[in-house]
C-alpha cells in the first residue's frame, strides 16, 4: 500500500509540473517539465535525504560527540524493530526535530539544539520515537520527495516569467503557449499554491498516525503531549531562518517551523498542536483504562522516589553519583554537552 501510494502521488506531482511547464511553455514546456521531472523523480528518490540534511545544515553525531541522543535513539529503535538510523544534531535554537530517508536502512533522525536544550530525558524520547514511527511507516520518503517537488515546482513558479511567455528567444510570438502571458501569469500563482496543496495531503493525517505510533513506541501518550506543547510554543518565540529559506521542507518537521503556520484549516501542513495533544491525552486515558492499545513495559524509575518510568532506553541516569564524572567531549560545535542549561546545552 505505502509503494502504491509513493507511486500515485510521483504520478501526481509529475503531471502538476508538466501543467505548470505547459502554462509557461505550451507543449515544448511541458515536454521539458516532462523531462526535468524524470530526472527529479530519480534525484529524489537517491539524494533528497543528503539535501534535506545539508539544507538543514546537520551534523551526524554518534555516541561519541552526543552519547546521551544517541543511546535514546539507539534504544527507541530497537524497541520499534528497526535498524539503527543515521543521527543527526542541528546547530538551531528553535526546538524541532525531522526523519529522512528513502527506507528504514538508509533512515536518518535529526533534532535541534534547542529541543535537546528545552526538553526533558522523557520528551526527547517521544518526539524521537515519533519520528522513528515515521521511519517505520516508510513516510519518509514520500515526504522528502514531495520537498523536492514542492521546492522545485514553486522555483518554477516564481521564475515563470523569466522562462517562458508568448514570446520566443528571438521575439517572436510562440504560438506552441495558448494561454500567453496569462499563462505565465496563472504558474506564477498557482504552481506554489498547488504543491502547498499536495504538501498538506500528504503530511497531515500522517502526523496523528505518527503520534499514535510513537507514543506505543516510548510507552507513554503524554510525555509526546508534552514535547509537542513545548515545541510548539518554541517555535512560535524562535525563527527558523534556514526552514523560512525554504519553505518547502516545512512539512518534515514535527511542528511547522514557519511562523504563522499554526491553524488547524485548509491551508495548514500540519494538523493543529491542540487537536494532537487531545488526541494523545484520550489514546493516554484509553490505556490507563486498558481499552487502548497496550504498550511495552517500560523499565524501573530513573529515581527510586519518582513514579515516572524512565523509558525504553533501558536505564537511569547518573547524574545522582557523588562522584565528580570525567571531563565529557564536547560536541559537534564544540560545547559542553553538560552545560548549566540542561543535558545537551
Amino acid at each position: 500500500m505505502n509503494t502504491l501510494r509513493t507511486a500515485m502521488l510521483l504520478a501526481a506531482m509529475t503531471a502538476l509540473f508538466m501543467g505548470v511547464g505547459f502554462l509557461i511553455g505550451g507543449s515544448g514546456g511541458m515536454m521539458i517539465a516532462l523531462l526535468i521531472a524524470a530526472g527529479t523523480n530519480l534525484f529524489s528518490y537517491w539524494n533528497a535525504d543528503k539535501m534535506v540534511l545539508s539544507m538543514n545544515r546537520a551534523v551526524e553525531v554518534d555516541e561519541k560527540n552526543a552519547p546521551e541522543y544517541y543511546a535514546i535513539v539507539q534504544a527507541l529503535a530497537k524497541q520499534a524493530g528497526l535498524p539503527m538510523p543515521r543521527t543527526y544534531l542541528i546547530d538551531n535554537p528553535q526546538p524541532n526535530a525531522f526523519a529522512t530517508g528513502r527506507n528504514p536502512q538508509n533512515a536518518a533522525v535529526a533534532a535541534s539544539t534547542g529541543l535537546l536544550q528545552r526538553l526533558t530525558h522523557e520528551e526527547v524520547a517521544a518526539v524521537m520515537a515519533h519520528e522513528l514511527a515515521h521511519v517505520q511507516h516508510r513516510d519518509t520518503l514520500t515526504m522528502t520527495i514531495v520537498a523536492t517537488f514542492a521546492g522545485a515546482i514553486s522555483m518554477l513558479g516564481n521564475f515563470a516569467f523569466f522562462l517562458g511567455g508568448n514570446r520566443d528567444l528571438d521575439g517572436n510570438r510562440d504560438n506552441n503557449n495558448p494561454f500567453g502571458f496569462v499563462g505565465v501569469l496563472a504558474a506564477m500563482i498557482v504552481a506554489p499554491f498547488a504543491a502547498l496543496i499536495v504538501q498538506m495531503a500528504v503530511s497531515r493525517t500522517r502526523e496523528y498516525e505518527a503520534d499514535r505510533r510513537g507514543a506505543e513506541i516510548c510507552g507513554h501518550p503524554l510525555w509526546l503531549a508534552s514535547a509537542l506543547d513545548k515545541i510548539a510554543r518554541g517555535a512560535e518565540r524562535i525563527p527558523n531562518p534556514d526552514a523560512e529559506r525554504n519553505p518547502a521542507m516545512a512539512h518534515l518537521f514535527i511542528i511547522n517551523p514557519l511562523h504563522g503556520e499554526r491553524m488547524d484549516n485548509l491551508f495548514s501542513t500540519h494538523p493543529s498542536t491542540e487537536n494532537r495533544i487531545a488526541a494523545l491525552q484520550d489514546m493516554a486515558r484509553q490505556m490507563a483504562s486498558g481499552t487502548g492499545a497496550t504498550p511495552r513495559p517500560t523499565p524501573a524509575p530513573r529515581q527510586a522516589e519518582e513514579q515516572q518510568p524512565s523509558g525504553p532506553w533501558g536505564q537511569a541516569p547518573q547524574a545522582e553519583q557523588p562522584a565528580e564524572p570525567a571531563r565529557p567531549k564536547a560536541n559537534p560545535w564544540g560545547r559542553n554537552p553538560t552545560g548549566p542549561k540542561g543535558r545537551w546545552s
